[in-house]
């Protein structure tokens, strides 16, 4: 069996899923494979989530052994942000062609490694391994060994080529290469009592900085965040951490399971979507940190900075309640934000008509039907269809979705407002509560939904009044007539 099937094979009996825990031993084998549709690059395969899952690494080089279209698909599919470096916005391909399918890329790729070290100098390469690449043979771990060894730098094999599965499978292929080749090579400069992790956060449109001068104030150190706004650096020395917040267990619950394995970082699952999950996260962390050491005070300095900044949030938040109460919601995403987005969008008294669990896990459904008091709102999948009956039913007010799903929205002449990956504001922490809860009362309010609504002057009744009976005739017949002199003239 290869490296990579092995990989596989381990990632499919991943012990801390909850899908794997309550499977028996013969499925738990059979793994969670997803038939893929060919050319499904933006979004479906394996390459693609590795991509997503690393590329918020900003100071490497990403390097794409494969076709250009691989890169030009996966580049810059998520607005994350950086602080620092920007060498992550820079696409690096090795544009394989039909000479390279004959006579092997490995030549290629060398030369490509070699002319990026000369020209950028990065901490590290990122090397993608695609579906052609893999399939004429091409091994790209020798590759990259023999080009660390020569150059001087770590040279890091992502080997996920896309025909292995799905992009959830390619996300937690993207942590195991992390586990491998960059976790624990390096030590930190200091390590101090109250060090974390952040597994699964990628500061799309800069989500993290709402949250990050939280952990400032009460002197918590994020050591490492897996991977938004990340270094090279930060992640070889994660090893380092007292304890770790796991934010999408869809995505890397294999790097929080097994470091906690390895090192003995424990970590739970928190989100920070929300005003009422963002203090209980920061709850949490503190209180675990307290377990490992910390100080003793900080969950008193947690809860200090917790009611100031729900007092805060609550403030901002007033004037929008009356103009949403009783607002029906379609939520329709995945994983973390099933669950935790229910309950943000519930304490400002927006009612949930019905919520996906695409790509969540039991523990997210169940948390779900916590939440809602039930499944009766629960589905797993919905139809572009069905989702339009029942916005054109009016159960909902507006949609809450990804960007796929707005077109169906906008032909339903129903309020839509972007919540995945693809979204322009940041809606984490307690700002980014506001933040949410002011972009749904915009869309609501938007005179544009009621124009739409109206109907068509030409379906008016007062329109068809006025062109009809005696009007309409005298019309007609000046028409007629008119038309009648024309023809006498040319006749």
């Amino acid at each position: 069996m290869s490296a990579l099937k092995e990989t596989i094979a381990a990632v499919f009996d991943e012990p801390a899923c909850a899908h794997n825990r309550a499977k028996d031993d013969k499925a738990r084998k059979a793994g969670c494979k997803k038939p893929l549709a060919p050319g499904a690059a933006a979004g479906g395969c394996a390459f693609d989530g590795a991509k997503i899952a690393l590329q918020p690494v900003t100071d490497v080089a990403h390097l794409v052994h494969g076709p250009i279209a691989c890169e030009g698909n996966s580049w810059d599919s998520r607005h994350v942000h950086s602080s620092d470096s920007l060498r992550y916005r820079t696409a690096f391909t090795t544009d394989l062609n039909e000479f390279d399918v004959i006579y092997g890329g490995e030549k290629r790729l060398y030369r490509a490694i070699e002319e990026i070290v000369a020209k950028y100098r990065p901490p590290a390469v990122f090397v993608y391994q695609t579906c052609v690449p893999a399939l004429i043979g091409d091994d790209v771990a020798a590759v990259c060994k023999a080009a660390s060894a020569r150059l001087g730098l770590p040279v890091i094999p992502i080997e996920a080529p896309g025909f292995a599965g799905s992009k959830n499978l390619g996300n937690k292929l993207g942590g195991e290469a992390l586990l491998d080749h960059v976790v624990g090579t390096r030590e930190p400069e200091r390590t101090t009592a109250t060090d974390i992790n952040v597994i699964g956060e990628y500061n799309v449109v800069g989500e993290f900085w709402q949250v990050k001068p939280l952990f400032d104030e009460l002197g918590i150190r994020v050591l490492a965040t897996f991977t938004g706004d990340s270094r090279y650096h930060d992640l070889a020395c994660s090893h380092r951490a007292r304890a770790a917040i796991m934010l999408c267990s869809q995505a890397l619950i294999n790097v929080a399971r097994k470091m906690e394995e390895r090192y003995g970082i424990p970590f739970f699952e928190g989100s920070f979507y929300g005003i009422g999950d963002t203090s209980d996260a920061l709850r949490r962390i503190s209180r675990l940190l307290v377990e490992r050491g910390g100080p003793a005070d900080l969950p008193e300095r947690a809860e200090t900075l917790i009611a100031r900044e729900e007092a805060r949030a609550w403030a901002r938040l007033e004037p929008f309640k009356a103009r949403l109460q009783g607002k029906r919601v379609l939520l329709f995403t995945g994983g973390v934000k099933s669950w935790s987005l229910v309950a943000a969008l519930q304490e400002v008294g927006l009612e949930i008509v019905g919520t996906s669990m695409r790509k969540s896990t039991a523990s997210d459904r169940q948390k779900v039907i916590e939440i809602m008091g039930g499944d009766a709102h629960v589905f797993d999948e919905l139809p572009p269809r069905e989702m339009y009956r029942q916005l054109k039913e009016a159960r909902a007010d507006v949609m809450l979705s990804g960007g796929r799903s707005q077109f169906v929205a906008l032909k339903a002449k129903v309020p839509w407002v972007e919540i995945n990956q693809e979204r322009h504001h940041p809606y984490a922490g307690y700002d980014g509560m506001v933040n949410l809860v002011a972009q749904i009362d915009r869309a609501l309010h938007n005179p544009i939904w009621a124009q739409l609504r109206q109907p068509a002057p030409w379906e008016s009744a007062d329109w068809l009044d006025g062109w009809g009976g005696e009007d309409r005739a005298a019309s007609c017949g000046r028409g007629s007539a008119g038309a009648a002199a024309g023809e006498m003239r040319h006749g």
